[in-house]
Parts: C-alpha cells; structure tokens; sequence
C-alpha cells in the first residue's frame, strides 16, 4: 500500500513544487521586499514568462499588503492574463482590472486599468457576420476612457481602438444592408443603410454604403434621394472601389435632371 502511495505522493510533492515556483525566493535581508517581488514579476512579464510573472505578482499582493506598489502588482496580474490571450484567461483579466478600478479609483494608473479593461474586450471581438457583444462591450470601456481620461496618453491609441470597434459594429450592419441589396429587397436594404450612417456617420468605409444606398434609392425610381448619397462619395473619398462608377451614375442623373426642367 506504500509502495502504491509513493508515485502518487512525489507527483502531487512536484505539481506543489511547480506551482509555487517563487515562494520563499525572496533573499534573507531583503530590504525591500515588495519590490524585489514587482522586479522580479516586471522582468518575468516582459519575457512573457506569464505563470512565474504572476506567481511573483500574486506574492507581492497576498503579503505585503499595505505596499505602496501593491495596486501595480494588481495590475501585473491583470497583465499576465492579457498576455495569455486565451478565452478563458481574457476573462480574467477583466476581472482583475475591474478590481483594480474599484479598489483605486484614484489610482494614477487607473487611466491604464480602463484601458487594458477595454483591450480585453477588444481582443474578444469577432468576425463581422458573427456575435457583436464583445465589441459592444469594447465600445462602452472605450468610450468610458474617453469620458474619464480626456488628458491621458494612452488617448491616441484608445481612438484608434475606439474607431476599428466602432467600424466592427457597422459593417456587421452593413453586410446585413448588402445581403438585402443583393436579394433586391431595396425597402429593406435602404433601411439598414441609412441606419448605419445615423449611428456612425464617420464609418470608414462608408463608401460603400454611400453606394449601395444610392443605387438602391434608383432601384426604387428615387433618383432626388439618391443624387446627394453619390455627392457624399465623390466629395469624402479621393479614392474608393466606387468612385469611377458613382462618377458616371452622378453625371447621367445631373443630365437626366437637366433635362427634365
């Protein structure tokens, strides 16, 4: 029966061993502790050694509680789940950044916190033709960065995040608009065409809807509606996939104007 329990006993012993690999490494006569731990789970971090980053962070958090550098080591952790990058690990790291919010609120890295919040969020968004709630939710941390840290220089990368989730969002709008427009269902493509445009009017490519929207507005006989949809086009983009062709349908519907009056 011993003999049985000895394998069982000295995998459970390294898995144990394995798991803590930084306890107790703090050196004896450590001045600063709490720092040698954050040093220790920065480098770590940077090496994307993510499992012994966060035993360092998780240490420095458990024990030295009333540190000074404890909301940073907060924030390793968080880190360390991000970098992992995985469904279950992004999940986590949400988590530890909304701790983070709620327990420093004031913190001076609190403008990070938002930030790599909304980032865990952002790297959980999908295809535009599939489920649009983690770009939902992109959005509204984004936004909330916005709101909360105008003067942060995390601020440039933020609206460039801000608007590739906002573009997300409208062309899964769109790609609706375009199956619609492809089926000749114009009612319903005109819609959701204009619908994409009244909730985004600076969508990247809304060229295209400038252009579909158009030709289904002709489709329908309603020409007047469609004229300032390809003025729109050929007055906001000096390049686009649309332009030779929305250059053409814009001088044939001038003409066909002219001469009806």
């Amino acid at each position: 029966m011993i003999k049985r329990l000895l394998p069982v006993l000295a995998i459970a012993t390294l898995a144990a061993a394995c798991g803590s690999t930084t306890r107790g490494l703090v050196p004896s006569g450590t001045t600063e502790p709490d720092k040698f731990l954050y040093d220790k789970g920065t480098d770590a971090l940077n090496r994307k050694k993510w499992l012994t980053a966060r035993e360092f962070f998780k240490q420095l958090n458990e024990t030295y509680t009333s540190s000074p550098i404890r909301p940073d080591a907060k924030l390793g952790i968080g880190d360390t789940y991000l970098g992992e990058g995985n469904a279950e690990s992004l999940v986590l790291a949400i988590n530890e950044y909304k701790e983070f919010l709620t327990f420093y609120p004031t913190n001076p890295r609190a403008d990070y916190a938002q930030y790599k919040l909304a980032l865990a969020h952002f790297k959980q968004m999908r295809g535009p033709q599939r489920d649009q709630t983690e770009t939902r939710d992109a959005i509204n941390e984004f936004d909330t960065f916005v709101q909360r840290y105008p003067g942060s220089t995390l601020m440039p990368d933020v609206q460039a995040k801000l608007r590739e989730a906002k573009d997300r969002i409208d062309e899964s709008d769109y790609l609706v608009g375009y199956f619609y427009w492809r089926q000749k269902w114009y009612p319903g493509a005109i819609d959701r065409f204009k619908s994409v445009l009244k909730q985004d009017p600076a969508y990247t490519s809304r060229d295209a809807v400038y252009y579909h929207l158009a030709d289904s507005l002709i489709k329908m006989k309603r020409e007047a509606e469609a004229l300032p949809y390809l003025e729109k086009l050929v007055q906001e983009f000096e390049q686009s996939e649309y332009l030779p062709e929305t250059q053409k349908r814009l001088a044939e519907l001038k003409a066909a104007q002219a001469q009806s009056q």
